[in-house]
């Protein structure tokens, strides 16, 4: 009775999810979870490890399965833990993606993805069912089984802009992971460093970046009259031709409700003389070549208006 009751307050805890060992020592032995298996009342969700549940499982009960197969070592990581920590960014996947000991001997199987490492995440959090790696390590480890740097530079850029980790962290697991297919990952952290807000921001950068004709772009300036009044603060701006740039991302940059402040910001820039030319993330992604030629156009148009207005670019932000 106390071994059941055991298991009983186990399998409420870990959402009904047991492991084989667990099952034995309360007394059940492997013909009662085969039979319980093929009845559909239970399911084997992994090798040794039960839901003692039919039905399809949710996140957290495909988590805790992972953790019971590979071991009270491991730690969760990747795109499960990005989940797990609420990114709203990460891309959604049904694995689960666990880091154990460079001696462990569990291997990927069915929903698990097992990475071995010479080294676990000493700043990994503990939870009452599993260890889960820190952000920036769950950053980098995502990163690295991407393959375009869109998510990439998603996850990168929402993990500093919801303050789940910070830059220095984020190099730190950076430099740790080597050249271990980190090339997005390097590459979408630079463009943060630079001052990249957000995803289209950063596809913008990467659009006008191309352009034969655009002299260099201020990205996020400081801007203010020659009297010293402050101005908002574009995307981008060509100074010599004072043309500010907007990346209009209801997802990034402004709710429905902020459309009015978006419309000060605009007249305010125009009261001065600086165009504003916006763009949506839709525009930038499928449209590049011309939103580059829009840009240019106005470039050679405005050439040389930059020094009358009165405008002045301080160091970017």
């Amino acid at each position: 009775m106390d071994q059941r009751r055991t298991l009983e307050e186990t399998r409420q805890l870990q959402q009904q999810i047991v492991s084989r060992a667990q099952l034995l020592a309360a007394g059940f032995d492997d013909n009662h979870m085969c039979r319980q298996a093929k009845r559909g009342i239970w399911q084997r969700v992994l090798p040794a490890t039960y839901a003692l549940v039919s039905g399809t499982l949710t996140d957290e009960q495909r988590r805790i399965a992972a953790a019971l197969y590979a071991g009270p070592e491991a730690q969760l990581t990747g795109l499960a833990a990005l989940t797990w920590y609420g990114f709203r960014q990460a891309p959604r996947t049904p694995d689960v993606h666990l880091v154990v000991p460079h001696h462990a001997r569990r291997r990927s199987t069915g929903h698990v993805v097992i990475t071995r490492a010479l080294a676990l995440d000493e700043k990994a959090r503990r939870t009452r069912l599993y260890p889960v790696c820190s952000p920036a390590r769950s950053v980098v480890d995502a990163a690295r089984r991407l393959r375009q740097i869109r998510p990439v530079r998603a996850i990168v850029t929402e993990a500093i802009q919801r303050e789940f980790t910070d830059l220095v962290s984020l190099d730190e697991e950076i430099t740790r992971a080597r050249r271990s297919n980190t090339a997005l990952v390097r590459r979408a952290f630079a463009e943060v460093v630079a001052g990249a807000r957000s995803v289209p921001e950063a596809e913008l950068r990467q659009c006008l970046a191309a352009s034969r004709v655009l002299p260099e772009i201020h990205w996020n300036p400081r801007l203010r009259t020659t009297d010293g009044s402050v101005l908002p603060t574009p995307d981008g701006y060509l100074d010599d031709a004072a043309v500010a740039l907007e990346v209009d991302s209801r997802e990034f940059h402004f709710a429905p409700e902020d459309w009015a402040r978006t419309l000060r910001r605009h007249n305010e820039l125009g009261r001065h003389g600086v165009l504003v030319l916006h763009f949506t993330p839709a525009h930038i992604r499928g449209l590049a070549e011309q939103v580059r030629r829009t840009v240019e156009d106005a470039y050679r148009s405005r050439r040389g208006l930059g020094a009358t207005i009165g405008v002045v670019v301080s160091p970017a932000r």
